[in-house]
């Protein structure tokens, strides 16, 4: 089970309150079920663990379609510059991450844990760079649900990280949730664009012919 912000464990887990990307206070239940599912984190006493997530008015397969770019995270990620990976994407792949000014880093190394396209979950651990962030790994997940009556994607980020000397926890991880925030943002803007995109492309008697077809 991912830690909220302290990392503490226990049943009551599933009635902790979290800082959401979407500023609600607590996991609805198929929230909770999908981080008991995905989100196993066991942080050590020196860590801290939380997760962020994010409603995003696009299908699943858009959505995913940016996500599983392991080669490409400036994408979606405002404070990547540049990235360079070598070979295919797949797990094992190391990429080699720039990151903007601004931030206490200029690169990161990152290396693929778990990418699985019938699940829908990206794992990350970070390998090497001249950032604060030791030990970080995090998990990504994408959900189909329904948004105003139409296809959207719930999008779920945990991580567990090394609290680093002269921080608390609380601190680490609101730094932490800070970025993924930003991230998981910047993803929504991005796939939303995409289907509007998508869907001035598709011609209109396509259109015309789902919408018979729906009903």
């Amino acid at each position: 089970m991912v830690e909220a912000a302290g990392g503490v464990g226990g049943a009551e887990a599933a009635a902790r309150r979290w800082r959401l990307a979407d500023e609600r206070c607590e996991l609805r239940a198929a929230e909770t079920e999908y981080v008991r599912r995905f989100h196993r984190h066991e942080p050590c006493d020196h860590q801290c663990s939380s997760a962020v997530s994010k409603h995003i008015k696009a299908p699943v397969h858009l959505v995913w379609s940016v996500v599983r770019r392991f080669d490409q995270p400036q994408l979606f990620k405002p404070f990547v510059s540049r990235c360079e990976m070598k070979g295919s994407i797949e797990i094992g792949s190391v990429r080699e991450v720039n990151v903007k000014s601004g931030l206490p880093a200029t690169r990161s190394t990152e290396r693929l844990e778990l990418l699985d396209d019938n699940e829908h979950i990206l794992s990350v651990r970070f390998v090497g760079g001249d950032h604060r962030l030791k030990n970080y790994s995090s998990t990504l997940t994408v959900h189909p649900e329904v948004i105003d009556g139409r296809p959207g994607t719930l999008v779920i980020e945990s991580f567990a990280v090394d609290v680093p000397e002269g921080n608390t926890k609380d601190e680490t991880c609101y730094f932490v949730e800070a970025l993924l925030k930003c991230n998981l943002k910047s993803l929504a803007e991005v796939s939303e664009r995409l289907l509007v995109v998508k869907d001035q492309a598709e011609p209109p008697e396509s259109q015309d012919f789902k919408s018979i077809c729906a009903a």
